[in-house]
């Protein structure tokens, strides 16, 4: 099996911005500071009426690809993760070969899946990459939940913003793509969903008793697959939920808060995006380093986790 690495990361945001002062606008029982305190974000991120997730996708890909270390003629196999698909039919992938102006010899093909879809793609790049089906994956996560979402639920207003991340998956890369451990359990499907005509539903107490169940097992997994122990993680990269329930779940794990990476405050739970938006700011700020674990976890019920070793 030939090893996969990311190779470069990007992502994009839509213009719109809602602040927790608009929301108490709306929702004058609260306050600015009860927000920020309950779920850690400050301001989120909203699609226009007309941007879909494949605009939003193009826009990430535009964005990687003008950083100049990934070329659109090296790509060949395109992996969309979204819930918010504009057709039916046909599959987005295909639009997106079109617009991106990729070769027609590239694969691609959608999945369907939330916050651990960027874990799963991982998985399913790496093993393209393995056995040699193909040298470039990109891999494009795009969400736009605040279209599902009521125009009075407060709570939900306050956590789900729109974007869209790219990440080439390559032969070469700052990080090598590791162990991986994922789960599903569809019996939970009613937490955390969105029914034809309905607005979306979410059981936040069911799902953070899920999240802080199936979070310690899986990494746990991952670690002894790699045959190493906590203390040997350099950093910790989860599905950036809320501030609450990342933090919850940090100290019933006991990691060290200096190993812990969250960038929320000002993009908001972007659903399948929030990962690697959080891994391209850890890079900048210098903070990808050594092993690093990645964890998504959320609708479906369904989970991942990785691990990635940096050069």
């Amino acid at each position: 099996m030939k090893k996969a690495y990311i190779k470069d990361i990007s992502y994009y945001l839509p213009s719109q911005i809602l602040t927790n002062e608009d929301l108490v606008e709306l929702f004058p029982e609260w306050t600015v500071e009860k927000i920020a305190a309950k779920v850690g974000i400050s301001e989120r991120h909203i699609s226009a009426e007309n941007e879909t997730v494949t605009d939003m996708a193009v826009c990430a890909s535009e964005a990687l690809f003008n950083q100049n270390i990934v070329k659109r003629d090296e790509v060949d196999f395109v992996l969309f993760c979204t819930q918010s698909q504009e057709y039916s039919l046909p599959s987005s992938a295909c639009l997106l070969q079109s617009r991106l102006d990729l070769s027609t010899s590239c694969g691609a093909f959608d999945f369907d899946l939330g916050c651990s879809g960027y874990v799963y793609g991982l998985a399913v790049a790496k093993g393209l990459v393995g056995v040699g089906i193909a040298k470039n994956v990109l891999l494009i996560t795009s969400e736009s939940y605040t279209k599902y979402l009521s125009p009075d639920d407060k709570g939900n207003r306050t956590i789900f913003s729109d974007g869209a991340a790219a990440t080439m998956i390559s032969t070469e890369g700052f990080a090598e793509i590791g162990e991986c451990a994922l789960g599903t359990n569809g019996s939970g499907a009613d937490f955390l969903i969105v029914r034809k005509g309905h607005p979306l539903y979410m059981d936040g107490g069911a799902i953070f008793d899920f999240s802080s169940e199936v979070v310690p097992q899986m990494i746990q997994e991952v670690l002894e697959k790699e045959r190493i122990q906590k203390n040997d993680v350099d950093l910790w990269v989860f599905h950036q939920a809320n501030k609450y329930m990342i933090n919850y779940i940090r100290k019933m794990m006991e990691i060290e808060k200096e190993k812990f990476f969250i960038y929320l405050e000002h993009v908001g739970n972007t659903v399948s995006s929030t990962i690697p938006i959080a891994l391209y700011e850890a890079r900048k700020e210098g903070r990808l380093s050594g092993n690093i674990v990645v964890a998504g976890f959320g609708v479906g019920l369904s989970w991942g986790a990785v691990m990635l070793k940096t050069n």
